[in-house]
């Protein structure tokens, strides 16, 4: 490895990591270590009943449940957990889900200064960030503060045995996501890129285990693992032209979070690959050049190849690639909107990238 010429800023790593099996039944620990004496415990409806049953065996530490979290973070949403929250005499919020009721959890901790516990159950990777996105009036806008960041997380992958196989993909790709960015990011450092491919190598070896076998224990650990490092970077660097295209598609066309990542992932990979060498580990993991690499892993994997699958017409993606050039942010290749429409356009068709 070559480090920069110019040297590099390293900012730490804030945020207590609980990893293993059976780490859930740790939750009220890490209450009380964080001087917690009422936690509020978020989810969605489809998981209402795994918070109850948190809330359950938190027993007094716990000041109730809301269950209503909902995806890109809308913020009428929030306003009603918020209401929630202070009625119920809470002084932290515990989230068990996906990036969606992870999301909830900081917009309450940052609009309230409280603790916050995460316990992600997917492996979209928001949760070790201090980066909060929210829908206003059919636009997603992405903000970063320490405020925003939990405290703690627990990682049990006992809870991600049963997640769907489709669900599995392309959350795993969403997180991969996260490690391509790192790499060519313009903050990018050594420890962080060691992490990334640490992470995709990681991926590369646990996800082909899972669609044959779904709760092979090792490979969802494997697989945790590299969510873990992919949201560790995401959480320390600045991501780019992905990150920006996803949120545009999810804020302003409402489509499914990691479908989406899963989907533009090996184009935005190859429009950049052009322009930088900092994607050459793609080349040994997935064995060919870092779009087409990406996007033989996710067909062989089963992800979701087009975005015309999410419903996309040919006419959104005029729009999607004007909102996404509205305003400016760093990426490894000067672009335009015509570059956008047109890398939206493969996208669409779902065909295999060359870079």
């Amino acid at each position: 490895m070559k480090l920069p010429e110019d040297g590099f800023t390293f900012p730490g790593i804030g945020t207590r990591v609980v990893f293993g099996s059976k780490t859930l039944a740790r939750v009220g620990e890490e209450v009380e270590r964080l001087g917690g004496q009422k936690a509020f415990v978020l989810s969605t409806p489809n998981q209402a009943k795994d918070a109850q049953s948190l809330s359950t065996q938190l027993g007094s530490l716990s000041a109730g449940t809301f269950s209503e979290a909902a995806m890109h973070t809308p913020v009428e949403v929030t306003e009603k957990a918020l209401d929630s929250f202070r009625r119920s005499g809470a002084d932290c919020v515990v989230s068990i889900g996906g990036g969606s009721t992870i999301g909830l959890g900081k917009a309450i901790a940052t609009r309230t200064g409280v603790n916050q516990i995460a316990i992600p159950t997917s492996y979209a990777g928001s949760e070790m960030t201090d980066i909060l996105g929210e829908t206003r009036d059919g636009e997603k806008t992405t903000r970063r503060d320490a405020s925003i960041r939990p405290e703690t997380v627990i990682y049990d992958v006992d809870l991600t045995l049963t997640l769907p196989a489709d669900m599995t993909v392309t959350s795993s790709l969403n997180a991969i996501a996260h490690g391509v960015e790192g790499l060519y990011a313009p903050d990018a450092n050594p420890v962080m890129s060691l992490m990334a491919v640490e992470a995709m190598k990681a991926f590369k070896a646990g996800l082909p285990v899972l669609r044959d076998m779904p709760r092979d224990q090792d490979a969802r650990s494997l697989v945790l693992y590299g969510a873990w490092l992919c949201s560790t970077v995401l959480g320390y660097i600045t991501m780019s032209l992905h990150h920006k295209l996803a949120h545009t598609l999810g804020g302003s066309f409402n489509t499914p979070h990691a479908e989406t990542h899963a989907i533009l992932l090996p184009h935005t990979a190859s429009f950049n690959a052009v322009a930088t060498d900092a994607l050459a580990p793609l080349h040994d993991i997935f064995g060919a050049t870092p779009g087409a690499g990406l996007w033989d892993f996710a067909k062989q994997a089963g992800a979701p190849l087009r975005l015309a699958e999410l419903g996309l017409s040919e006419s959104d993606l005029d729009r999607a690639s004007e909102i996404a050039v509205k305003n400016s942010y760093s990426n490894p290749r000067p672009f335009s909107q015509g570059d956008i429409r047109a890398l939206l356009q493969a996208a669409w068709e779902g065909r295999r990238p060359e870079h």
